[in-house]
């Protein structure tokens, strides 16, 4: 039988729970200023930097979230994506042989462009302890060479969902102080922070770096504003760093589109009701899969302070690319393996809980009954 996910019965469609992104559409305020912007007339080139006032916007946004003031002609570059400033941010301090740290479990696009600017990935996995990943900073101590330029890490995290603590960030600007280092901070999922006051911001690293510090924040407007397919976001960096990103831009996709930057600046003004909604929405899920997982022996998930994904650890489990293929054959739930996200990342899925209550419910079950009858294979008791 072809897995298809829009074949006609629902029973058998493929649960998608591999993909990083909300199943929700972009909403129809942000289409509307897309489409005034053409009609507008910004259908043109822009500056590499982006517009002016989606500059002016993110700044805004800085101030108003975070109360951080930025320089929105020199400190800030909009990109088409997230992970497109993270491309210029990375390949702005990189030299062929560099060396760069990074922190994982990650979303693995941030490893592959340092190989891609032909240096080397470091990774350092999270350990977890008392039911929380942490930082190993003795790691990351004893992985720093003369040839080591920079620091990647995810806050809120992609796979893991864990968010750097104030003095988390502390120590890691303390560490590349010492060490001369940049700091790649993968800010992405920032709102999507499960606080009891939902619609806080994780804490950015940004609150307690100077302006003279070797930090960049990498940003996007895809989780926030679920703009998956508008390939919009931006970079803020040191007025040098900006520079150079800036024009690496140019000899790369010049600008992000400009009827895209002015629906960003829409999404950043009108926004928070919209996000306010999901946040409640993505916690009441996140909730019900930590639950039905809680009662699946073998399994242990801890608890995610932010995103929208869950990491449970399966014991016995050695093969995750495997696990998730018969999963997927037998079952019809897609999930991502954990090997994917490199070091650390074996021997656990990553399910993505921004979907449908319903095909969370039945992804769950499946999941349950398909580690019930592999349960002498994965060693569970």
């Amino acid at each position: 039988m072809k897995l298809d996910a829009e074949t006609a019965d629902p029973k058998d469609k493929v649960l998608r729970l591999y993909f990083g992104e909300s199943n929700l559409p972009t909403p129809d305020y942000i289409k509307r200023a897309a489409v005034k912007a053409m009609a507008d007339g910004f259908t043109r080139y822009t500056e590499n930097a982006g517009l002016p006032s989606t500059r002016q916007s993110i700044a805004r946004y800085y101030r108003e979230i975070h109360g951080v003031e930025l320089d929105p002609e020199r400190e800030i570059v909009v990109t088409a994506s997230g992970v497109q400033a993270l491309n210029v941010g990375i390949r702005s301090t990189l030299d062929p042989g560099d060396q760069a740290l990074a922190l994982t479990p990650a979303w693995p696009n941030g490893s592959a462009i340092v190989r891609m600017s032909n240096a080397l990935p470091v990774e350092i996995p999270h350990p977890l302890a008392g039911g929380r990943y942490e930082i190993d900073f003795d790691a990351l101590e004893g992985a720093v060479t003369p040839r080591t330029r920079l620091l990647i890490y995810t806050s809120p995290s992609n796979p893991l969902g864990w968010v750097a603590t104030e003095s988390d960030q502390r120590r890691l600007l303390d560490f590349a102080r010492r060490h001369d280092l940049w700091i790649v901070a993968d800010e992405v999922y920032e709102r999507l922070y499960y606080t009891e006051r939902l619609g806080t911001p994780a804490p950015s690293i940004l609150r307690l770096a100077t302006r003279d510090d070797a930090v960049m924040v990498v940003h996007s407007f895809s989780k926030s504003y679920c703009m998956t397919g508008w390939r919009l976001g931006w970079l803020v960096a040191r007025q040098d760093l900006a520079a150079r990103a800036t024009q690496l831009n140019e000899f790369i996709i010049s600008h992000a589109p400009s009827f895209a930057q002015r629906a960003g600046e829409t999404a950043l003004l009108w926004g928070e009701p919209t996000l306010q909604e999901m946040l409640v929405r993505l916690k009441e899920n996140r909730d019900l899969c930590l639950a039905a997982l809680a009662r699946i022996p073998g399994v242990t998930v801890p608890k995610p302070d932010g995103a929208f994904y869950l990491f449970p650890r399966i014991e016995g489990l050695a093969d995750s690319m495997d696990f998730c293929r018969r999963l997927l054959v037998e079952t019809k739930v897609g999930l991502a393996p954990g090997v994917a996200f490199g070091a650390g990342g074996e021997g656990a899925v990553r399910i993505c809980y921004a979907s449908d209550k319903p095909i969370l419910e039945t992804a769950m079950h499946r999941l349950a009954g398909f580690l019930a009858a592999n349960k002498s294979e994965l060693s569970l008791r």
